[in-house]
């Protein structure tokens, strides 16, 4: 080998963890059923909505459209007539809403 095929390899990329990225996209794209609240769920869900106020720290959990996710921040709108919250810049659909928590809550001894 000549000098410039050696200082060519040496800016190879080297890959460690060979199949590793693979793998994280895999789980990344897999997809989980919505589950559908029960009655008693969709009340506490509902109470606990009527009390979240613009500015307030939420936990907010809901269903992106193939998989659950989970936010933490602080509520920046409330639009009733299109059914969203905002998270700082995170538009989330009420109807997606599975739970959500805040520090206020557990002065009421709800869950957070």
């Amino acid at each position: 080998m000549n000098k410039n095929t050696d200082r060519a390899r040496q800016f190879m990329p080297f890959a460690a963890l060979t199949g590793f990225y693979g793998i994280i996209k895999e789980r990344e794209s897999r997809s989980e059923p919505r589950h559908e609240l029960s009655e008693d769920e969709e009340k506490i869900l509902s109470d606990r909505m009527i009390r979240v106020r613009k500015g307030m720290m939420v936990k907010v959990t809901f269903y992106n459209g193939s998989r659950y996710e989970t936010v933490t921040g602080m509520v920046s709108d409330i639009d009733l007539i299109y059914r969203s919250i905002t998270i700082v810049k995170r538009k989330i659909y009420l109807d997606d809403v599975i739970e959500i928590g805040s520090e206020d809550f557990e002065e009421n001894n709800e869950k957070y």
